[in-house]
């Protein structure tokens, strides 16, 4: 066992009784030694951080992962320790091997790190050999020599009890109120350890709220009444005000602004005086009348907003040059500063030209170039700007524009026209108070709406936390505020803040403003493929959630939804993608394929415990719904099986989950059977609308909730809003009027009813007819809508400040209402109802009306009008017919039907139809054995080659249509068209449809064939669905475009399809249309619920064969680029050799689509060099053109390695393709010379990668790996040799030449770039200068150069150059 000193290092042991039991329990078996490291870890760019010394072996830490746990408590960083590196930044560590015995290394949270100075960090008390950071010894000491100078022998003791505040260092959020006496005022130094035990963090230091230390027991006693509690970082100012610390955080312009006491001088030894000089522009009205203010960020805190006073009329007016002096507090060193000002006076708007700020402490001086209008009507709209300090030429941090995505809640009125302002908080300082003024919508902040605004200000780092408010003021002028995303173009990172609050005077606490902080897990890539690409591209802004905000959502949906769940409720459960309700038959099957109305689709709630219920069956009731080995069957009710979880998602619907087995759940396939093992995932349905049975029965109590948290209610002056409260002032009772018409009576304000009249739609009704209203139900929805009985097709509506409004229905959810049962009714017998007996008769009388009127209508006969409504000719004479009139004979086989039938002809000039076959008599229609005939007149369509048939959907699964025949006869030519089928059209079959396709038959053949094609949709939701399905149609040639189409009465109707594919099994052929967009969508204003796509091609299959040798294979993950004539595509990834791809002695197959390329002429493959074992031995690569199908296989053999450390020490290999029409293109060697520069540091110990750039393409991305001349590469003045092959890349424009080196010193200072090749007999030789630093931390702060080729670069044959040297040497001898 390994030895180590305890006194000097913090090691972690294990208790010693458990060590002693666990040597009584085990073999004393010899092992390795424990090898220990002794390391001290030091904080990034913080000198006063004293190091932490710790002992490092495999029993204290068994992963990296843990140590950076360890790390991150001991180490005060933001996000904790996420890197650690060696103290200049040059090599990251990233294991526990690689940390050496007695080294020091740097802790940071990100990959860059700030180097400190080792030497003078290590001088500093260790504060290992120490419980407390200071020891007592020590602060006696201290104490001893304050009193040696004047604070007394003794410490003051307290008499009399005092109440003081004590504020966190830097977060006056984090207050403690304490009570000063004797118990824990003994000694300064045990108060310290009271403080520290009940501030949860170590008490080093006391501050007064004005920055002076507190240095013992008597100035603690002496001080006003609040103090601030530190460890060991130095003061950082803050607002403790000891009277207004509970105040909410102001937003500049919203609320009562506190002006900072700038002017007066502070009495801290910490603070400074900064000259601040401010040039207004000479630009015609550049003056303003507004007050003008600056605040000035450090690396430890910032100055607030200053200000800048004086007398009022001479101040920054046009060309001048203001200057004041201004107090700040110790704030470190400068980095930004923000200047703007508030919008007031008679002319605000202000052109800053620059602003200068000397330190007249330290004396450095900064400039701040502006240069820009700050005005609402000018420029980008801001009234404020942020300006890093320069250094050396360069920002100190980049200057970025934020997208701030701002999400309305759905709810009623929950948007506002009220100013809104934020203010966002980062790592790196916030961005103060901005006003959100230009959305990119014509109509800012309204319901459901998601606005994009952009903010500038100097990069923030990480965010955490936002402040969002507005200026409306009063009950009604609120906002509701779902989300709020703002999108960081640098780091690309996405930053989500939820609210799903209201700010709002008269709504939830009353506040208009709201500190917001970041979503756990809610920080993702901004590019969704990037962030998945393996996954589907898929829309995340609809879709993607972070886990706190679905949960939030689950939550809101179970407390509007969880009353269907009461004991005693009779439901129904509805399955959107089959249709049908589940239903449970006397023997115990279970489908989804019910109707509304089957008895068998009725089930009894109760209520087990929570949201664990069992659905007994209403019509069976020993019956109830079960989960038996993962399949929904029935089962007697006492069993455990039944017992289901519901799980309510956001969109409303239930998930019915096994309470014994976790992860079943009652599961149907698309054909509303029940899905077992064999049903594929994409095949699944199991989400369920749930309705209740009995909502409209007479009398019952109900809310017309109008979203998760409102509902319709009745307001004292009559008119109604879908933005009232859940509570009994939106109580309505129900008056049964008839079957599906109701009338609606406020149970607050009796006698006083829902109506619609004159175009008004209120509550003043007094049970008229205009109060009748037909109950129309979605089922998708689990909504109703209301419709007026007396003015049809009107509805009662939402405008979207939630008052009622008589609509008509478009599509729109301003009709839907979600009703809540508060207490059941009892159900009448038909036409039962409150209202007098008069208004029943009328009410009567006007259904009865409308039926007449239909059956007069449905009995004229048939004229053969425009609609194409048939008749059958059979009875009565027929008038000669005329040259477009046919005869149309249907006979049927052995089974018939009673639907409806509709037919399509096709012409080679047109189509005709929908055109319904059939008359009043329909029982006579298409009887088993029986041919009927029809007349209709046929537009002229040219030359008829097909037709189709349709049927209505059919009764019940055993329904069933045998078509034996169709025939066309032309009434005047008497030309007859056969169209034989012998088809059957059904339901429960697979290969049965509802839609037919026949050809034209002559001489007893088809004159186009009849082929089945496949169709697959794949669809993206919340996850990848794949449908396909089985079409037979005659033949359509080759496919042009398909129309899709989706018509949706909701939004929970649309529907997200990423694209269809068509196979043609006949002639292999495939055809790839992508949609990738929701159906039906919006464009131009207007609603569209069909698209056409077109043929995608360019697929392509993809054949890699790897070496047949036992090292052959490779981890790493390979790619491929293919160049065309027309472009290039790539990089394609095709796998990694961690999934068991690219083994020994293998060939692998990859489909992919390389869009229209033109004719290819090269390809390159290679690997990341990643995995333990990157090397690769590539054989072959085989290419093979799917779509347009091609016979052709193109092979290109390779037979060599794709390695580093192999062959020619390249990963990446070029292959030409041969063009039949032109020469193959060659396989050159590019000889590149790289000159490092003679600078001072000029050198690289980093990876450096170079692309070449021709008229023929590029190269890729090259490692350069082996200096052919040099051990070491790209040392100081030195030129290094490196070799790179390609396909010929013509004549050589520019090359990009970058590195990877991103820490301070990490910089390369490049001279140029020469690069010699041979094509032919031409030897080229291409010159590319650079002569800049390639550098974060010099020159511009780029670490990428694009280099272009210098105008006089050689180019000679190899003869010419030897007469090129004769000439020279000639004209120097004369």
């Amino acid at each position: 066992m390994s030895e180590t000193p305890s006194t000097s290092y913090s090691v972690n042991q294990p208790n010693s009784s458990e060590s002693e039991q666990s040597l009584s329990t085990r073999h004393f078996n010899v092992t390795e030694p424990v090898v220990a490291k002794r390391i001290c870890f030091y904080k990034s760019g913080d000198p006063q951080f004293n190091g932490i010394k710790m002992v490092i072996n495999n029993r204290s830490y068994k992963t990296f992962d843990a140590l950076l746990d360890s790390l991150s408590k001991r180490v005060p960083l933001p996000f904790g320790v996420r890197n650690i590196s060696t103290p200049k930044g040059r090599h990251c560590i990233t294991n526990l091997e690689d940390l050496e015995d007695g080294k020091s290394y740097i802790c940071s949270h990100q990959r860059k790190m700030k180097p400190i100075n080792l030497e003078r960090a290590s001088k500093k008390p260790l504060p290992w050999q120490i419980s407390r950071p200071v020891s007592a010894r020590r602060r006696a000491v201290q104490l001893a020599r304050e009193n040696e100078i004047g604070f007394g022998h003794r410490e003051r003791k307290i008499t009399t009890p005092k109440k003081m505040l004590v504020f966190k260092n830097g977060d006056v959020r984090l207050r403690r109120t304490i009570i000063l006496g004797k118990k824990n005022t003994q000694t300064f130094e045990a108060f310290l350890d009271y403080m520290s035990e009940l501030m949860q963090y170590p008490v080093v230091k006391l501050y007064t709220t004005d920055g002076r230390k507190v240095p013992n027991l008597q100035a603690l006693i002496l001080c006003s009444g609040a103090v601030v509690a530190a460890g060991r970082e130095p003061f950082k100012p803050s607002n403790y005000d000891s009277l207004g610390y509970s105040r909410p955080a102001k937003l500049l312009g919203i609320a009562n602004r506190v002006y900072p006491k700038a002017n007066a001088k502070s009495e801290s030894e910490n603070s400074k005086k900064w000259k601040v000089s401010v040039l207004t522009s000479d630009v015609p009205s550049a003056e303003t009348s507004s007050k003008v203010y600056i605040t000035l960020y450090g690396d430890r805190s910032s100055s607030g907003p200053i200000f800048l006073d004086g007398e009022e009329g001479k101040l920054f007016q046009r060309g001048n040059e203001d200057i004041f002096t201004v107090h700040t507090g110790n704030i470190g060193n400068l980095y930004k500063i923000r200047i703007g000002h508030t919008n007031s006076g008679n002319s605000p708007a202000w052109h800053c030209e620059e602003v200068q700020l000397l330190n007249l402490f330290s004396g450095e001086q900064f400039s701040f170039p502006a240069r820009r209008w700050l005005a609402w009507d000018q420029a980008n709209g801001e009234i404020s700007m942020e300006l890093p300090v320069f250094h050396q030429g360069q920002p100190v941090l980049p200057v970025t524009v934020y997208e701030v995505h701002v999400t309305t809640g759905e709810l009623w009125n929950a948007g506002t026209e009220a100013d809104v302002y934020i203010s966002i908080y980062g790592e790196k300082g916030d961005t103060g108070s901005r006003q959100l003024l230009r959305s990119q919508k014509p109509k800012k902040f309204l319901k459901g709406q998601t606005d994009i605004f952009s903010v500038e200000a100097v990069h923030l780092g990480h965010l955490y936390k936002i402040v969002i408010g507005h200026n409306g003021l009063g009950s009604g002028n609120g906002w509701y505020l779902d989300k709020i995303v703002i999108k960081d173009p640098i780091t690309d990172l996405d930053y989500t803040f939820l609210c799903h609050r209201w700010l709002d005077n008269g709504q939830d606490d009353g506040n208009i403003a709201r500190e917001l902080t970041l979503t756990d897990a809610s920080t993702f890539p901004g590019n969704c493929a990037e962030w998945n690409k393996d996954a589907l591209k898929i829309n995340h802004m609809l879709f993607i959630y972070t886990g706190q905000e679905l949960e939030l959502k689950r939550e809101e949906t179970w407390a509007a939804e969880k009353w269907k769940f009461q004991r005693g409720n009779t439901l129904q459960f509805y399955n959107k993608l089959t249709g049908g309700f589940i239903c449970i038959s006397p023997d115990s099957k279970v489908d989804a394929l019910g109707d509304k109305k089957n008895k068998y689709g009725l089930f009894d709630v109760i209520v087990k415990r929570g949201n664990i219920c069992i659905f007994s069956s209403h019509q069976i009731p020993h019956l109830a719904l079960a989960l038996v080995n993962g399949c929904a069957t029935g089962k007697v009710g006492n069993a455990t099986c039944c017992e289901l979880r519901v799980h309510l998602q956001p969109n409303g619907s239930a998930i019915l989950e096994s309470a014994r087995n976790p992860g079943h759940t009652v599961t149907f396939n698309l054909q509303g059977k029940v899905a077992d093992e064999t049903t594929g995932y994409a095949g699944l349905s199991r989400e369920f609308v749930v309705h209740v049975k009995g909502v409209f029965h007479h009398g019952a109590i109900i809310l017309l909730n109008t979203s998760l948290c409102q509902a319709l209610s009745l307001r004292p002056d009559g008119s109604c809003s879908g933005t009232g409260q859940q509570q009994q002032e939106s109580y309505w009772k129900v008056h049964k009027i008839g079957s599906g018409v109701c009338m609606f009576e406020s149970v607050k304000n009796p006698k006083m009813y829902l109506k619609i009249k004159d175009g008004q739609c209120n509550g003043t009704g007094t049970g008229d007819e205009y109060c009748h209203f037909k109950i129309e139900k979605n089922l998708e929805a689990g909504s109703v809508s209301l419709e007026s009985v007396r003015n049809k097709g009107i509805y009662v509506g939402l405008l979207p400040d939630g008052q009622t409004k008589p609509v008509i229905n478009i599509g729109e959810n301003n009709i839907f209402f979600y009703p809540q049962v508060i207490k059941f009714g009892r159900e009448k017998p038909m036409g039962t109802s409150a209202a007098p007996n008069q208004e029943k008769k009328d009410f009567r009388e006007s259904e009865r009306q409308p039926v007449k009127a239909q059956k007069q209508i449905s009995q004229t006969p048939s004229t053969f009008p425009p609609s194409k409504e048939m008749r059958n000719p059979q009875g009565g004479e027929c008038p000669p017919p005329s040259a477009d009139e046919w005869k149309v004979s249907v006979l049927t086989g052995n089974a018939g039907t009673q639907v409806n039938v509709t037919l399509w002809i096709y012409g080679d000039r047109g189509v005709f139809g929908p055109i319904t076959l059939g008359k009043d008599n329909r029982k006579q229609l298409f009887l088993p054995r029986q041919e009927d005939e029809f007349q209709v007149k046929i537009k002229n369509i040219g030359n008829i080659y097909k037709i189709r048939i349709e049927l209505d959907e059919l009764p019940n699964e055993q329904s069933e249509w045998n078509l034996q025949s169709v025939t066309l006869q032309h009434l005047m030519s008497k030309k007859t068209l056969h169209f034989p089928a012998n088809a059957w059209l059904s339901k429960n079959s697979d290969d049965r449809d509802f839609i037919f396709e026949l050809p034209v038959v002559e001489a007893g053949k088809p004159i186009y064939p009849s082929m089945y094609c496949t169709v697959t949709y794949i669809l993206v939701t919340c996850k990848l669905i794949v449908n396909a399905f089985e079409v037979q149609a005659v033949s359509l040639g080759k496919l042009q475009k398909v129309l899709l189409r989706c018509e949706a009465n909701s939004k929970s109707q649309y529907w997200y399809c990423d694209k269809v594919i068509v196979r043609e099994a006949e002639n292999n052929s495939e055809y790839v249309f992508n949609c990738g967009r929701w159906l039906p969508f919006m464009s131009q204003g207007v609603i569209h619920s069909e698209i056409n796509l077109y043929p995608q091609e360019g697929d392509w299959k993809i054949t890699v064969v790897t070496g047949d040798f036992e090292t052959a294979g490779t981890t790493a993950t390979v790619s491929l680029y293919a160049y065309g004539e027309k472009k290039a595509s790539g990089p394609i990834i095709l796998g990694s050799g961690k999934h068991q791809l690219f083994n020994p002695n293998s060939e692998d197959a990859f489909k992919i689509n390389l869009g229209d390329l033109g004719q290819l002429y090269k390809i390159r493959i290679g690997h990341d060099n990643t995995g333990n074992n990157p090397s690769w031995y590539l054989e072959e690569v085989r290419l093979e053109r799917l779509v347009p199908l091609s016979q052709e296989v193109i092979c290109l053999p390779i037979e060599c390695w794709l390695a580093e450390d192999k062959g020619e020490g390249d990963t990446w290999r070029e292959v030409a393709i041969r063009n039949p029409t032109k020469e193959l293109l060659p396989l050159l060697v590019y000889e590149i010379h790289v000159y490092t520069g003679a600078k001072l540091g000029a050198e690289a110990d980093f990876n450096v990668y170079i692309n070449l750039i021709g008229t023929r393409g590029d190269a890729g991305k090259r490692k350069l790996h082996r200096s052919k001349n040099n051990n070491v590469k790209f040392q100081h003045g030195q030129m290094d040799i490196f070799f790179v092959k390609a396909v010929s890349l013509g004549d050589l424009e520019k090359v990009l030449i970058s590195h990877d080196g991103a820490a301070p010193g990490n910089g390369w200072f490049l001279d140029k770039i020469v690069i010699k090749y041979k094509e032919g007999k031409e030897v080229q030789e291409v010159v590319f200068p650079c002569n800049r630093w390639l550098d974060e931390y010099q020159d511009d702060g780029k670490t990428q150069r694009e280099l272009t080729a210098k105008s006089n670069s050689k180019c000679v044959s190899e003869t010419g150059s030897s007469i090129l040297i004769l000439l020279i040497k000639s004209a120097w001898i004369s």
